[in-house]
Order: structure tokens, then sequence, then C-alpha cells
């Protein structure tokens, strides 16, 4: 098999996890918000594959999770906000890839998840859904503060299992 078509199969199956990995697991941490564990196979894919896997696989993820769940309810501002998430983490991550010292690069890794997702729900998310819903930004961007840090800490805590899967995906690659 060719890379490109190895690479195509690989992201649809990060896309399948990513749906699978949201709806099975659905851990409440906030009021009407949980845990959305489909972030760690975006983490995975932005970490080895680069932004165009990481992008995929969060964008089309999240479509293929609210048709099968309730429609188009939430999808135009969390698909968006993805798109953002998967570009600046998955180029941090290939910018980052050769960097002796691991801690170092993996405060950069961190630090681009924070700020992408802050970026992606908090902003993208959150202007989406204004101009959708006629309500005021700051509304939507304090109703997306639950998504932000949920987002975050799955993604944050999707590191170690990155640097875990390390011999298993030079295999694969």
């Amino acid at each position: 098999m060719n890379g490109s078509l190895k690479k195509i199969c690989l992201t649809a199956m990060g896309v399948a996890l990513f749906v699978v990995l949201t709806l099975c697991l659905q851990i409440p941490v906030f009021e009407n918000y949980y845990l959305c564990l489909g972030y760690v196979a975006m983490t995975v894919y932005c970490y080895y594959f680069g932004a165009a896997s990481g992008i995929a696989v969060g964008f089309l993820g999240v479509i293929v999770y609210c048709l099968l769940t309730s429609g188009l309810n939430g999808m135009p501002g969390w698909s968006a906000g993805n798109i953002i998430i998967g570009f600046v983490v998955g180029m941090v991550c290939r910018l980052t890839a050769k960097m002796q010292n691991r801690w170092i690069r993996q405060i950069f890794i961190g630090a681009s998840v924070v700020i992408s997702v802050a970026i992606g729900i908090l902003g993208v998310k959150s202007l989406v859904e204004t101009l959708l819903y006629s309500q005021p930004i700051i509304l939507r961007m304090a109703k997306n503060v639950y998504a932000f840090v949920a987002d975050a800490l799955v993604m944050l805590i999707s590191l170690p299992l990155c640097i875990s899967l390390e011999k298993v995906m030079k295999n694969i690659k």
C-alpha cells in the first residue's frame, strides 16, 4: 500500500475512533457537559500524523458524531473550532518532532493545546454560535468555558499516551 493511501486509511480509522470514544465513553464533569474522549484520538493523530490528519479526525469526527446523535445541533461551531485546534496542535507537533529535550517539546505542545482550544472553542465556536443563534458573544463564550476546560484537559492528559505509543507508531508509519 502506498504512503498516501495508508495515511488516508489511518485517518479514516481516527475519525471512527473519535466517534466511538465520544459516543461510548461519556464522563460527566459539568452541569450538561462531559469529557469528550474523542479528543484523545485527535491528539494522537496531531502528534504522529500532523495537522492535516488532526484536522480531519476532529472536523469529520464531530460531523459524524453530531449526525448520529443530534443532527446539526452544535456541529457548525464545534467542527469549525476543531479545524483551528487540529491545525495548531498538528503544526506544533510537526515542528517540534526533532527536538532533543522531550520535556520542552511537551511544554510547547501543551501550550499549543491550551491556546488552540481557547481560540477554537472560546473564539471560533462562540462566534459561529453567536451568528447562528443571535445571542451575545459574551454569553456564548461563558457557556463554552465548560467545553474549553474539558477539551483542553482531555488533550493534555492524552500527551503521555502519545509518548507511550512511540514504539508502536514507528511500526505503523
